[in-house]
């Protein structure tokens, strides 16, 4: 087990901080507790790395109008996000953003271990003797990562910066490094242009024969500096080291064993003694990339790379045509309202992004930080022009989805429907994708205002509603006259706020209820539709209607049919009700301020392979047992008096009428601090394609109900989709080959498959339609042409959807892959800045088969067959790096 703590070095000063609460080896992650219980994951690493480098920049850059931090408030204690960002934003600053960041840097790790070809790359893992190239490729990864964040693509940097950072830890695992006496990060791994010297000659035996688990001796004491050979691509020489364990067919070759650290676990690494040296070498080396990363991008660019800020981007698309005067006036008053009421503190908007659209163009994207160019940029807009109806408004809305950070809103102002409706399903699933909400604020009024081209039917909104659910956010209906007012209210849910889940109180038809409990302020009833009456009850027995003005509950405000109740805080705490009488069915949404969420994500746990760990999914597959990861943010500090709330269950309901689909136990991971929980959805549970909802359900310190719901529903998807391309970036005049796999688990598909790309790029395939059996996938071939044109640090979209043959409520199944134009730049020197010299401690190119036709295989069976392990490519999209 790892010491209580190890000594760290922040610059010139020593202090002790505690590694995080081990969970496995230098496996991908928590998953891999199973397989070696006690170790350090790449997971952890990534972690801790990420949470001692914002440690340094907190130290450094002391938070305006606060106190400094103080370094000695951290000695002797685990470091954790919430605790770090209370000390420096304040009490209740939500660290949300920061944790789910982390999850995709981790997750882009991991996901090395998993995917074809770089889980069998030695250069990625510096295995084979591979030193020199693994080193390129480390350093060229850390170029794009550098090169996405200096171009806005925040989630695309967060992925090559996993890859490098398991590219690099790896070094310390797989090299005998350490076995050399080592006791510093290798001084010439992160520069490029320096030999890195003692490297062991391509003739020279490094290893003597071991038959044993456990080979402490067999390092020969010539050996320069050399690495293990995995399998059997490429063979290892005679006389040469195996990475070892039990998977590696390598090491039954003489000379046996091997001189891996992955683990604790004997029958995974020979060198298991050496196993926490290696992971402290890791951990100093991967704070001495994030410090690279920070010399090269600034704080400032450094803080939206890990979404430091605890504030989102924000976004408006707009309606331009003449009828939107009104419509823009409002815009603009609450885009000025929502920067100055946030400039210069904690949520104040990181980015914003504009898309203007009317018929029959939309677009451009305007994207700046500056709240003042953003304003200015804003007010020079002029709605002219149109005045008939539909729009191309999801056209607007698909820019502004690929340009918003995730986690972030986006607010859509219209009085017209979409024209372009066929994009509903490929938005919906980027809205999803991107974790980005979407309020449309529609100003329609079928008696005047729009001229129309045709009969348009009552039904022509429901576009609207479907990326509204899909997203988390609303389709609200107002009128010029109260679209100032209702924008103003709509807009205060930039703020970090959670959505209250509503339910009938039992089977029979009666009020909603939603439960408040002691952790929740600022709780707040909007209803709109034609509403008749309606009236909320406290659990008291105190009730307050639609009457304007200050009441027993709460004050209530009205515009037109938008009503709007903010209860008195502190709230009361239990169930409360709410009645209301409509025409049609009204809209319903309770919201409140708290510091306690949850992020999660779906996984396929993989204990069969060399590296045990979770195989994560964006979204469940339909026929698959499924895992449900939950990291509840949010939590008290350990040093508070009283227990900590504690959810125990989670619910799955479908969505959006509310149905309960079943419950499953969530079990505890790790230590309690870091609020990791895990449940095993089992098939039947999924057994339907379709979205449904989460809710986590438990108690708080003082045995009080508790209630939270994830902020978009979830999809049971049909089938698998997987979309891999080039690990690297792409050049522009290049042509290349992307690999699409498609697996059904749940019966018989009859599939189309449909393709798009920016416009300026080239998208041919070779597969536009299959059928699977049950178990069995299909593999096909992309081709991307880059133009000669493509501007360096741009980014291409590649999309792919699996649909039906036949009409059905199913949606498509989409994978979204992002793929970096970047020219090819030999004078790049990355090196390690001055500032990252003492960092603080706490604990060759893709080979593609030949695949000129579609190729087939079963979804099950041994590891050749494998779904998890038949992928071919380098990025996986339906992994989305997803954390809610």
């Amino acid at each position: 087990m790892p010491p209580a703590g190890v000594a760290l070095a922040l610059g010139p000063v020593l202090l002790l901080l505690p590694l995080l609460p081990p969970t496995s080896a230098f496996f991908p992650n928590i998953w891999s507790l199973l397989a070696a219980p006690g170790s350090v994951t790449h997971q952890d690493l990534t972690e801790a790395a990420a949470l001692n480098a914002t440690l340094q920049l907190f130290l450094e850059r002391p938070p305006p109008g606060r106190a400094p931090l103080r370094l000695e408030d951290f000695l002797g204690r685990t470091l954790l996000a919430d605790d770090l960002f209370a000390a420096y934003f304040g009490p209740g600053a939500p660290a949300r953003r920061f944790r789910a960041a982390l999850g995709e840097v981790s997750r882009a790790n991991a996901a090395q271990d998993f995917l074809p070809p770089a889980r069998g790359d030695p250069d990625w893992h510096f295995d084979a003797e591979r030193l020199g190239p693994g080193r390129a490729r480390l350093a060229g990864a850390l170029r794009e990562a550098l090169a996405a964040a200096q171009a806005g693509e925040q989630a695309l940097a967060r992925q090559r910066l996993g890859a490098a950072l398991h590219a690099l830890q790896d070094f310390y695992s797989h090299s005998n490094w350490v076995e050399l006496g080592q006791r510093r990060p290798h001084p010439h791994l992160l520069r490029p242009r320096q030999e890195l010297g003692g490297l062991a000659r391509e003739g020279d035996p490094t290893c003597a024969d071991c038959a044993e688990l456990s080979c402490p001796g067999n390092l020969l004491g010539s050996a320069g500096l050399t690495s293990g050979y995995f399998g059997a691509y490429p063979a290892k020489p005679p006389g040469k080291c195996s990475h070892g364990g039990r998977f590696d067919q390598s090491s039954a070759q003489p000379p046996r064993g091997g001189i891996n650290k992955d683990s604790t676990a004997p029958s995974f690494s020979p060198h298991h003694a050496l196993h926490l040296q290696a992971a402290q070498l890791a951990l100093q080396a991967s704070i001495q990339a994030f410090g690279l990363l920070r010399s090269r991008l600034g704080d400032w660019g450094f803080s939206r790379l890990l979404a430091i800020t605890p504030a989102s981007s924000l976004s408006f698309v707009l309606d331009t045509t003449g009828s939107m005067g009104e419509e823009l006036h409002a815009a603009k008053s609450q885009a000025r309202h929502i920067a100055e009421q946030r400039r210069g503190g904690p949520a104040e908007p990181a980015h914003y992004v504009l898309v203007p659209f009317h018929d029959p163009g939309f677009g451009p994207v305007f994207s700046t930080s500056d709240p003042d160019s953003f304003w200015q940029l804003l007010s020079e807009i002029q709605a002219v022009g149109g005045g008939d109806e539909p729009e191309m408004s999801l056209s607007a809305l698909e820019l502004a989805l690929l340009h918003t950070s995730p986690l972030s809103d986006i607010f859509v102002f219209t009085d017209a429907s979409p024209k372009d409706a066929f994009l509903t399903h490929r938005v919906e699933a980027l809205a999803q994708e991107r974790r980005c909400r979407v309020t449309f604020l529609v100003t329609a009024d079928p008696s005047q205002a729009r001229r129309r081209r045709q009969a348009l039917s009552p039904l022509r909104f429901e576009p609207y509603e479907g990326v509204a659910l899909a997203s988390g956010g609303e389709v609200i209906f107002t009128t010029d006259q109260h679209i100032r007012d209702v924008a103003a209210v709509v807009g205060d849910s930039v703020a970090d706020l959670v959505v209250l889940p509503l339910g009938p109180p039992g089977p029979e038809p009666g009020p909603l209820v939603f439960t408040v409990d002691g952790l929740l302020r600022g709780v707040t009833v909007r209803i709109h539709g034609a509403v008749r009456s309606f009236r909320i009850r406290s659990p008291a027995g105190l009730s307050q209607g639609q009457e304007e003005g200050q009441g027993p509950l709460g004050l209530t405000r009205r515009f037109g049919q938008f009503w709007v109740v903010s209860v008195s805080d502190p709230p009361q705490t239990g169930t409360w009700e709410i009645q209301v009488a409509a025409e049609g069915s009204p809209r319903v949404r309770v919201q409140a301020r708290t510091e306690l969420d949850f992020l999660f994500h779906f996984g396929i746990p993989l204990e069969d392979g060399p590296h045990p760990g979770l195989y994560p999914l964006t979204q469940p597959v339909a026929g698959l047992r499924t895992q449900l990861l939950v990291e509840v943010t949010g939590l008290p500090s350990s040093r508070r008096a009283g227990p900590p709330p504690l959810f125990s269950h989670v619910v799955l309901r479908g969505a959006p009428e509310g149905a309960e689909l079943g419950r499953v136990r969530l079990e505890p991971r790790g230590a309690p601090e870091r609020g990791l929980l895990v449940a095993s959805l089992p098939p039947p549970l999924l057994s339907a394609a379709g979205p449904f909802s989460l809710e986590l359900l438990g108690r708080d310190g003082g045995g009080r109900e508790l209630h939270r719901a994830a902020a978009q529903p979830c999809l049971v998807v049909p089938v698998l989709l997987e979309l891999s391309g080039p690990g690297g970036s792409l050049a522009p005049g290049s042509k290349a080959p992307l690999i699409l796999r498609i697996a059904s688990f749940s019966g018989p598909r009859d599939l189309d498959l449909r393709t798009w790309v920016n416009s300026s790029f080239t998208l041919t395939s070779n597969l536009s339609r299959v059928r699977l059996e049950h178990n069995q996938s299909a593999w096909g071939r992309l081709w991307l042409e880059v133009p000669q044109s493509a501007a360096p640090r741009s980014v291409v979209v590649v999309t792919v959807a699996a649909m039906g043959r036949e009409a059905g409520p199913v949606p498509p199944t989409h994978a979204f892959l992002r793929l970096l134009v970047l020219a090819p730049d030999p004078q790049d020197q990355l090196a390690v800045p001055a500032h990252s010299s003492g960092p603080v401690l706490t604990m060759a190119s893709p080979t593609l088969p030949p695949s000129p036709l579609v190729t087939w295989g079963r979804a099950g069976g041994g590891p050749a067959g494998n779904p998890w392990w038949g992928t071919v490519g380098a990025v996986l999209l339906l992994l989305g790096l997803a954390s809610w």
